[in-house]
């Protein structure tokens, strides 16, 4: 099968523009000018013309969750809400409208206090009290690092005011000394389990339908942490993907990060389970990945690990999910396996301690398992370098400074915030920097992503100059990092992230030039047609 695409912008590296490009059994055998492609057209051969649009690689999400984001559209939406009674409203109008969805619970993701506009106050007990006492309610920030609940839950867990904390992790209490329904750190996975899990055909349901959404965005490969986090019974999540992809159901490339918060369990994946036993051909669309661990909490929720304290809140060090002990354990288990390790990390403290654990663990004293930190936000100059000169990967959301540039500066004050969220001088140094949305902390469309990295403003366009502007990239980074780099944190720069001759027929054409409109309009940007391996997912009239 040949598909020729013609008439088009097509991308090829910075400054560097074909006609035309030609795609045989999926791989991309030739570009050129209109002439000299048009030339291998045969019978067979499907042609597609651009009219003059432009073509990028398709887009690779470095790191999100891709289950979770099938969840929030199947629960109720409330990461927009801009109240508790808000909040409270559309819980109870989803459970009168489905209540097949919440006989079991209800558990929904996206609220955040710092955008409510009568007071930054959490949503506790009582508030969800107020949508039912019958069933649990498990509501989790937006950044899932803090999670409310109803009085159900606190009955199921046989809490009171003399209970014990959790291990790494804590509810909170109100001045009684009772649980309000807040928890925080580990204590929010304990929480969740308490809602019945999904059904598999559920679940299946939820992932066909957000690979629709995702390929509708221009997204071609995700890399997503689904096992061990939204998906806890691994070997049914495995089987599940295994089964979409045998059926040729998959719309898109897909690796698991692979979550554990147990280290006897990482050992039987690594000896009698996935790791072991599973099968990944070459060239499949469905691959397995690198373990994902945790280091630290999020910024909005004070949870993420920083050296000094918070700037508003100087006895608040953050916390640490898992111990330096654990995880240079982990590291070094994975060095035998010849495994990567990507971090969640976004304090100061949490990226240094997590940078010394991969130090012990690098092969001949380079990093060349190519481990990853994922988020690394808050940086001095010194860690930055760090980074660099050490050649560990980054995978960095810039879609996060659409809230974050309006708390940072509180949060670490003005020097430390001066030099986070640092995507242009990690390029400068050298690093390697790939982008993803973390989705569905935020949205996985791209545009909004790649806007926010070159313009450093929100979505309204505040500040005029950018927060931080040294920091702003140009397109063409954007995109490399979007693509290029996010093929190099998977191992596959030789297969994917270019428009080149021997790579995968993965590609986008966007409804406008992404390289000449204006630096506010990126964020509207729309596809007009995805591929993967040279087949159409997504089309639009054009």
């Amino acid at each position: 099968m040949k598909q020729i695409l013609y008439n088009g912008k097509i991308y090829l590296e910075r400054e560097k523009f074909a006609e035309s490009v030609l795609i045989k059994d999926g791989i991309i055998a030739k570009v050129g000018m209109n002439e000299e492609i048009k030339k291998f057209a045969d019978t067979e051969t499907e042609l597609f013309d651009c009219k003059g649009n432009t073509v990028i690689p398709g887009f690779n999400d470095s790191h999100m969750h891709f289950t979770e984001w099938g969840e929030t559209m199947y629960q109720v939406r409330i990461n927009d809400c801009k109240t508790i009674d808000e909040i409270i409203s559309r819980c109870r109008i989803f459970v009168k409208e489905h209540p097949e969805r919440v006989k079991n619970g209800i558990h929904a993701i996206g609220w955040n206090q710092d955008l409510f506009i009568n007071g930054a106050r959490m949503p506790d007990r009582f508030d969800l009290d107020q949508v039912s006492t019958e069933i649990p309610i498990v509501l989790e920030r937006v950044c899932g690092h803090i999670v409310s609940s109803n009085t159900k839950i606190i009955q199921m867990l046989g809490l009171d005011k003399d209970s014990p904390q959790f291990p790494s992790g804590s509810f909170l209490t109100d001045e009684e000394g009772y649980p309000n329904g807040i928890y925080t750190g580990n204590a929010c996975n304990i929480v969740k389990d308490l809602i019945p899990d999904f059904s598999i055909e559920e679940r299946r349901s939820m992932v066909l339908e957000s690979m629709k959404a995702a390929v509708a965005r221009g997204i071609t490969s995700v890399q997503s942490n689904d096992v061990g986090t939204t998906f806890m019974d691994g070997p049914a999540a495995f089987k599940l993907f295994h089964d979409i992809y045998e059926k040729g159901e998959g719309l898109l490339r897909y690796r698991h990060q692979v979550c554990f918060n147990d280290l006897e369990d990482f050992k039987r994946y690594l000896s009698e389970g996935e790791f072991a036993n599973g099968d990944y051909p070459e060239d499949s669309w469905l691959t397995l990945g690198p373990l994902k661990l945790f280091k630290d909490g999020s910024l909005g929720a004070r949870t993420a690990l920083m050296r000094n304290g918070y700037a508003d809140e100087p006895s608040n060090h953050g916390l640490e999910w898992t111990s330096n002990e654990e995880m240079e354990e982990y590291c070094a288990l994975a060095k035998n396996a010849n495994l990567q390790v990507i971090t969640h990390v976004i304090g100061d403290a949490a990226i240094e301690q997590t940078i010394h654990c991969y130090e012990k663990a690098f092969v001949d004293g380079k990093n060349k398992l190519r481990h990853a930190l994922v988020h690394c936000q808050i940086t001095d100059q010194a860690l930055l370098k760090k980074i660099a000169q050490e050649d560990i990967l980054v995978m960095a959301q810039p879609i996060f400074l659409d809230y974050d540039m309006h708390v940072v500066e509180d949060r670490c004050g003005k020097e430390l915030a001066s030099t986070s969220y640092a995507f242009h001088s990690l390029e400068k140094m050298g690093a390697r920097v790939s982008y993803g949305t973390d989705c569905p902390v935020e949205d996985c469309n791209p545009f909004p992503n790649i806007y926010e990295a070159v313009t450093r403003k929100d979505r309204t366009g505040f500040p005029a100059g950018g927060f931080y502007a040294d920091e702003c990239v140009d397109v063409y980074t954007a995109i490399d990092a979007y693509t290029k780099e996010s093929a190099y944190a998977e191992f596959m720069e030789a297969k994917k992230g270019r428009i080149q001759e021997g790579q995968y027929g993965d590609l986008v054409i966007l409804d406008k030039d992404i390289f000449t409109v204006d630096s506010t309009e990126i964020k509207d940007i729309k596809p007009l047609l995805t591929m993967v391996g040279g087949k159409i997912v997504f089309q639009s009239k054009f």
